[in-house]
């Protein structure tokens, strides 16, 4: 690891000076490369710099402990623990930095939120994390743009298509797919007995459209009166769009927008995501031997997490981790959550690297 991380400070020390150099600094595209590896490089460097400064501290106080003075020697003694207990955490953050990263990880996304089992609670339900992701998003500075979706009468979704915008959304949302299961009991239960209903979320990472090319022979387009949103609009003019890609079956509606050009933009949009997932997962599929963590990605048909309205808490099965703060997670507040993922993926990642899979 050492022979690394030399080589990655050297590679640092040249990309500093580059970065200083005309020819460098007047080639836009080679500027804005050189300054996201260096960027990137940053972090690493800064740790290992402070690995050799405690490597070398610990040297002279092993010295120190070998003194003839008691007083010193048990000094020395205790600095070395408290550097030695300093080196490993410092190791043990550089190993993070070191795994490869998701190549996914600075995209956008689009999210998919769908009421399961339980009729009306489960769209109440379906509503209610649309809510908690919308606010978090808004926590975090990103942008949320609906798509597709389709409430009921009272207030809940059937089902709703949104995309989210900013810096490293799939990052910190990419464990969000799965089945999420709410134990509570309805308002309109008059007998007040715990329900329990069901909601899926799946979280895609947004395509480019060099990422997968369409075919449009494989595309049937049907146009149709919306039955959401655009006020009289929808009674006039039928913009509501529906996109079949043949070879595949998928089907993406998108009625949203008063505009037919617009819903075909977005529903263009949902389709080459849905078509770029798919076909990420069928790559994965033949190279077992380099598949992610089961964390990273939860499959849709998975129960990843409970929430439980009597007793105040949040279960996420997956790490076994309960919180008890379960208004404030579904106003938004899921850092804890996600921070705790984050930090499981890494070290079944890294168990993972050091048995050399």
């Amino acid at each position: 690891m050492i022979d690394k991380l030399e080589s990655i400070e050297k590679r640092y020390e040249e990309l500093s000076k580059s970065l200083s150099q005309k020819e460098v600094i007047s080639n836009t595209e080679l500027y804005k490369k050189y300054s996201k590896e260096f960027k990137e490089l940053g972090d690493i460097v800064e740790l290992y710099r402070k690995l050799k400064t405690i490597n070398k501290e610990l040297k002279d106080a092993e010295d120190l402990a070998k003194s003839d003075d008691s007083e010193m020697k048990e000094l020395a003694k205790q600095e070395i623990n408290d550097l030695t207990s300093e080196k490993e955490k410092i190791l043990s953050d550089i190993k993070k930095l070191l795994l490869p990263k998701d190549p996914m990880e600075g995209r956008n996304i689009i999210m998919e939120i769908r009421a399961g089992v339980g009729g009306d609670e489960a769209a109440l339900f379906a509503h209610d994390l649309f809510k908690m992701y919308f606010n978090y998003a808004e926590k975090k500075g990103w942008k949320v743009e609906i798509m597709d979706s389709h409430p009921t009468d009272i207030g809940g979704l059937k089902e709703i298509v949104f995309s989210i915008s900013g810096k490293d959304v799939y990052k910190y949302l990419k464990y969000e797919s799965g089945v999420h299961r709410v134990q509570r009991v309805p308002e309109t239960e008059a007998s007040g007995r715990i329900h329990t209903s069901t909601a899926t979320v799946a979280v895609l990472p947004e395509a480019e459209e060099v990422d997968v090319k369409i075919n449009p022979d494989d595309l049937r387009i049907d146009i149709y009166h919306s039955s959401g949103h655009g006020g009289q609009n929808v009674q006039k003019v039928a913009t509501a769009i529906r996109i079949i890609h043949k070879p595949t079956g998928i089907m993406v509606t998108c009625q949203d927008e008063r505009s037919q050009l617009q819903n075909k933009i977005k529903a263009m949009r949902i389709l080459r995501a849905r078509l770029y997932d798919l076909y990420q997962k069928q790559s994965e599929e033949k190279i077992v031997s380099q598949r992610r963590a089961q964390i990273g990605r939860g499959n849709r048909n998975e129960r990843i997490r409970t929430y439980n309205f009597p007793q105040g808490r949040v279960t996420d099965h997956r790490i076994n981790l309960s919180l008890y703060n379960l208004e404030e997670i579904l106003e938004g507040n899921i850092d804890e959550l996600v921070n705790a993922l984050i930090e499981a993926e890494q070290k079944e990642r890294l168990e993972m690297l050091e048995k050399g899979s």
